[in-house]
Protein backbone atom coordinates (compact mmCIF):
# COMPACT_ATOMS: atom_id res chain seq x y z
CA UNK A 1 0.00 0.00 0.00
CA UNK A 2 1.71 3.37 -1.08
CA UNK A 3 1.80 6.39 1.46
CA UNK A 4 -1.12 7.86 -0.41
CA UNK A 5 -3.86 5.19 0.07
CA UNK A 6 -2.35 4.88 3.64
CA UNK A 7 -3.10 8.68 4.33
CA UNK A 8 -6.45 8.25 2.70
CA UNK A 9 -10.09 6.98 3.91
CA UNK A 10 -10.49 3.42 4.29
CA UNK A 11 -13.21 1.28 3.60
CA UNK A 12 -13.58 -2.65 3.91
CA UNK A 13 -16.65 -4.68 3.00
CA UNK A 14 -17.07 -7.80 4.73
CA UNK A 15 -19.76 -10.05 3.84
CA UNK A 16 -20.30 -13.33 5.35
CA UNK A 17 -23.56 -16.06 5.37
CA UNK A 18 -25.31 -16.59 8.44
CA UNK A 19 -26.86 -19.71 9.49
CA UNK A 20 -30.42 -20.91 9.38
CA UNK A 21 -32.10 -19.37 12.61
CA UNK A 22 -29.14 -17.30 13.75
CA UNK A 23 -30.30 -14.28 11.86
CA UNK A 24 -31.50 -12.50 14.98
CA UNK A 25 -28.35 -13.39 17.10
CA UNK A 26 -26.27 -12.09 14.06
CA UNK A 27 -28.17 -8.68 14.06
CA UNK A 28 -27.79 -8.29 18.17
CA UNK A 29 -23.82 -8.99 17.74
CA UNK A 30 -23.46 -6.31 14.56
CA UNK A 31 -24.76 -3.97 16.84
CA UNK A 32 -22.30 -4.34 19.36
CA UNK A 33 -19.94 -4.69 16.90
CA UNK A 34 -20.66 -0.92 15.52
CA UNK A 35 -21.18 0.41 18.78
CA UNK A 36 -17.75 -0.80 19.49
CA UNK A 37 -15.78 0.26 16.53
CA UNK A 38 -17.71 3.75 16.56
CA UNK A 39 -15.38 4.36 19.86
CA UNK A 40 -12.08 3.67 17.73
CA UNK A 41 -9.81 6.79 16.68
CA UNK A 42 -11.00 7.47 12.95
CA UNK A 43 -14.05 5.45 12.77
CA UNK A 44 -16.23 7.13 10.07
CA UNK A 45 -19.18 5.23 9.73
CA UNK A 46 -20.57 1.87 8.95
CA UNK A 47 -23.35 0.44 6.67
CA UNK A 48 -25.53 -2.98 7.06
CA UNK A 49 -26.74 -4.63 4.28
CA UNK A 50 -29.09 -7.58 4.80
CA UNK A 51 -29.45 -10.45 2.66
CA UNK A 52 -30.65 -9.85 -0.85
CA UNK A 53 -29.79 -10.61 -4.16
CA UNK A 54 -27.59 -8.21 -4.58
CA UNK A 55 -25.86 -9.19 -1.75
CA UNK A 56 -25.88 -12.85 -3.22
CA UNK A 57 -28.20 -13.74 0.06
CA UNK A 58 -25.11 -12.44 2.85
CA UNK A 59 -24.87 -9.95 5.34
CA UNK A 60 -22.72 -7.34 4.28
CA UNK A 61 -21.14 -4.68 7.21
CA UNK A 62 -19.39 -1.87 5.13
CA UNK A 63 -17.32 -0.33 7.58
CA UNK A 64 -15.19 2.91 6.52
CA UNK A 65 -12.06 4.45 8.41
CA UNK A 66 -10.01 7.60 7.87
CA UNK A 67 -6.64 6.19 7.35
CA UNK A 68 -5.19 2.65 6.82
CA UNK A 69 -3.48 3.11 10.25
CA UNK A 70 -6.70 3.61 12.50
CA UNK A 71 -8.70 1.02 10.16
CA UNK A 72 -5.33 -1.61 11.42
CA UNK A 73 -5.77 -0.75 15.05
CA UNK A 74 -9.46 -1.53 14.75
CA UNK A 75 -8.41 -5.05 12.35
CA UNK A 76 -6.11 -5.99 15.25
CA UNK A 77 -7.65 -4.83 18.39
CA UNK A 78 -8.94 -7.55 21.01
CA UNK A 79 -12.37 -6.32 21.20
CA UNK A 80 -12.43 -7.57 17.26
CA UNK A 81 -10.94 -10.68 18.05
CA UNK A 82 -13.37 -10.94 20.59
CA UNK A 83 -16.22 -10.85 18.68
CA UNK A 84 -14.89 -12.84 15.93
CA UNK A 85 -14.49 -15.85 18.36
CA UNK A 86 -18.30 -15.28 18.77
CA UNK A 87 -19.20 -15.57 15.34
CA UNK A 88 -18.10 -19.34 15.29
CA UNK A 89 -21.83 -20.58 16.41
CA UNK A 90 -23.65 -17.91 13.74
CA UNK A 91 -21.83 -17.97 11.06
CA UNK A 92 -21.87 -20.25 7.85
CA UNK A 93 -18.74 -20.62 5.36
CA UNK A 94 -16.13 -18.45 4.19
CA UNK A 95 -16.14 -14.44 4.83
CA UNK A 96 -15.35 -12.50 1.99
CA UNK A 97 -13.13 -9.65 2.89
CA UNK A 98 -12.50 -6.21 0.72
CA UNK A 99 -10.73 -3.14 1.15
CA UNK A 100 -10.34 -0.31 -0.89
CA UNK A 101 -8.58 3.25 -0.12
CA UNK A 102 -8.34 6.07 -2.41
CA UNK A 103 -10.15 7.09 -5.07
CA UNK A 104 -11.60 3.91 -4.84
CA UNK A 105 -13.24 4.84 -1.57
CA UNK A 106 -15.75 6.88 -3.58
CA UNK A 107 -16.51 4.36 -6.18
CA UNK A 108 -17.07 1.26 -3.65
CA UNK A 109 -19.84 -1.61 -3.95
CA UNK A 110 -20.32 -4.10 -1.40
CA UNK A 111 -21.69 -6.33 -3.78
CA UNK A 112 -18.29 -5.89 -5.99
CA UNK A 113 -15.64 -7.63 -5.43
CA UNK A 114 -12.31 -5.49 -4.99
CA UNK A 115 -10.86 -7.39 -7.73
CA UNK A 116 -13.27 -5.41 -10.00
CA UNK A 117 -12.23 -2.07 -8.90
CA UNK A 118 -13.24 0.01 -11.95
CA UNK A 119 -10.63 1.79 -13.90
CA UNK A 120 -8.97 4.76 -12.97
CA UNK A 121 -9.61 6.63 -16.01
CA UNK A 122 -13.25 5.98 -15.93
CA UNK A 123 -13.31 7.12 -11.70
CA UNK A 124 -11.12 10.20 -12.71
CA UNK A 125 -13.86 11.19 -15.07
CA UNK A 126 -16.93 10.61 -12.89
CA UNK A 127 -15.36 12.30 -10.16
CA UNK A 128 -14.32 15.42 -12.25
CA UNK A 129 -17.94 15.60 -14.00
CA UNK A 130 -19.22 15.16 -10.30
CA UNK A 131 -16.79 17.50 -8.88
CA UNK A 132 -17.30 20.23 -11.05
CA UNK A 133 -21.27 19.74 -11.00
CA UNK A 134 -21.11 20.06 -7.18
CA UNK A 135 -18.80 22.78 -6.85
CA UNK A 136 -21.66 24.76 -9.59
CA UNK A 137 -24.33 24.08 -7.66
CA UNK A 138 -23.43 24.79 -4.63
CA UNK A 139 -22.14 28.66 -6.31
CA UNK A 140 -25.47 29.37 -8.10
CA UNK A 141 -27.50 28.16 -4.91
CA UNK A 142 -25.12 30.07 -2.34
CA UNK A 143 -22.88 32.27 -4.59
CA UNK A 144 -24.14 35.75 -3.32
CA UNK A 145 -24.47 34.41 0.49
CA UNK A 146 -20.64 33.00 0.19
CA UNK A 147 -19.41 36.47 -1.04
CA UNK A 148 -19.99 37.63 2.48
CA UNK A 149 -17.51 35.26 4.20
CA UNK A 150 -13.46 36.00 3.67
CA UNK A 151 -11.35 33.38 0.90
CA UNK A 152 -10.34 31.12 3.73
CA UNK A 153 -13.40 30.26 5.88
CA UNK A 154 -15.34 30.47 2.62
CA UNK A 155 -13.04 27.78 0.87
CA UNK A 156 -12.82 25.67 4.07
CA UNK A 157 -16.93 25.69 4.37
CA UNK A 158 -17.11 24.92 0.42
CA UNK A 159 -14.18 21.98 1.38
CA UNK A 160 -15.70 20.13 3.98
CA UNK A 161 -19.42 20.02 2.10
CA UNK A 162 -18.01 19.15 -0.96
CA UNK A 163 -16.02 16.17 0.60
CA UNK A 164 -19.28 15.38 3.12
CA UNK A 165 -21.54 15.59 0.42
CA UNK A 166 -19.64 13.29 -1.87
CA UNK A 167 -18.62 10.85 0.43
CA UNK A 168 -22.39 10.29 1.98
CA UNK A 169 -25.20 11.69 -0.31
CA UNK A 170 -23.38 12.14 -3.97
CA UNK A 171 -21.24 9.30 -5.04
CA UNK A 172 -22.93 6.12 -3.21
CA UNK A 173 -26.06 6.99 -5.81
CA UNK A 174 -23.78 8.19 -8.56
CA UNK A 175 -21.74 4.31 -8.19
CA UNK A 176 -24.80 2.53 -7.91
CA UNK A 177 -26.12 4.06 -11.34
CA UNK A 178 -23.20 3.79 -12.98
CA UNK A 179 -22.28 0.41 -11.54
CA UNK A 180 -22.29 -1.55 -15.09
CA UNK A 181 -20.11 0.78 -16.51
CA UNK A 182 -17.93 1.14 -13.89
CA UNK A 183 -17.71 -2.41 -13.33
CA UNK A 184 -18.13 -4.49 -16.56
CA UNK A 185 -18.77 -8.09 -16.22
Amino acid sequence: MSNAEEDGPVTVSVARRIRAGKEAAYEQWVHRVIATASTFPGHMGVDVLKPSPGTRGEYVIVNRFDNYANQRNWEESPERARFLEELEPIALGDTRISKVSGLEFWFSLPEVPVSAAPNRHKMALVLSVVVFALVLGVNVAFGEWLQLIPLVPRIAIVAVAQVLLLTYVVMPRVTAVLKDWLYPR
